[in-house]
């Protein structure tokens, strides 16, 4: 129900018959703020759509605006100790491991890594707000089995992160390292050292803009691939997150898990703000339930000052 795709698709195109969509922008300094004010004006017209089209897609709309949300998380309050943070972390890392998210995961990631594998050389692989780095874990695993080399370079903004990250990589030998960064800018990444550009579990974390910025600077850096992954947006996932995350026992890791359901994006939702962040169509969205898959190719941007 919360994906919206008629209504949503209709307003899309009438924004793009009247030159609105692509928004054009010149700049990294400018993506942020153009992808924010473009999702609030296709926002605004999916609204007008759906009430020319009825109550079948209007009430369906209002469900929409009344669960969505821009209240922060708890492991996202930067006030809060960083101990703290990495508790709920690892609390999502029991979770992920309880129902099989990881393994998931490596399912939908593997063919792109196996692609970019046929090179001959070792593939870079970038994770984005990993977190303590149970996906990259696990993905070093799955490549060590299948006999593609990889190297993964886990990455946080959080100290306390990367320090018990680069704690587990010591115990478990794998091609993962951890560093802290800045996941807007890429700062002190060299270009043409990446591949493939990661993040999962975390988009509805940030906003629009700052997901255009991260699918923009893994192309500048010269990475070939860029692929989010995260939960369904609907109305399952919206009760089904918070129960399955309270059986953690942690009332504030249950209230984020009710954010988080609440916030995330819809496929045409990552669909445009790909299309912003590359001035192209060669990216694909993709439902494996209960995860959203977003699996952008990238290339130079021409056009654009960095």
């Amino acid at each position: 129900m919360l994906q919206l795709k008629t209504a949503g698709y209709q307003a899309l195109d009438q924004l793009r018959s009247r030159g609105e969509f692509p928004p054009e922008w010149t700049t990294i300094d400018e993506l942020e703020g153009v992808t924010d004010r473009f999702m609030e004006r296709f926002r605004r017209e999916r609204f007008e759509v759906s009430k020319e089209l009825g109550p079948g897609y209007l009430i369906p709309e209002l469900i929409e605006q009344a669960l969505r949300t821009g209240e922060s998380e708890h492991m996202d309050d930067d006030s809060a100790d960083g101990r703290e943070r990495l508790e709920a972390v690892r609390a999502l890392d029991r979770m992920n491991r309880m129902t099989l998210a990881y393994e998931h995961q490596c399912d939908l990631l593997m063919p792109v890594i196996e692609e970019l594998g046929r090179s001959g050389k070792p593939v870079a692989i970038l994770e984005l707000a990993a977190g303590s780095g149970g996906l990259g874990f696990a993905l070093a695993e799955r490549a060590q089995k299948t006999g593609i080399e990889v190297s993964v370079t886990a990455s946080d903004i959080v100290p306390e992160m990367v320090s018990e990250g680069n704690r587990l990589a010591g115990e478990r030998k794998l091609p993962v390292s951890f560093r802290r960064l800045n996941a807007f800018d890429f700062d002190g990444l060299e270009p043409g050292a990446l591949d493939l550009v990661i993040i999962s579990q975390s988009l509805h974390h940030f906003t629009p803009g700052q997901l255009a910025l991260m699918i923009a600077q893994a192309e500048r850096h010269g990475a070939s691939a860029f692929v989010g992954l995260d939960g369904y947006r609907s109305l399952l996932l919206t009760g089904g997150v918070p129960l399955v995350a309270s059986l953690q026992g942690i009332a504030s890791f249950t209230q984020d898990g009710l954010i988080s359901a609440r916030k995330f994006f819809s496929e045409i939702e990552l669909d445009i703000i790909a299309a912003i962040a590359t001035g192209r169509q060669e990216h694909r969205v993709t439902c494996s339930w209960p995860m959203t898959l977003l699996h952008a190719r990238l290339k130079p941007l021409a056009g654009h000052d960095w």
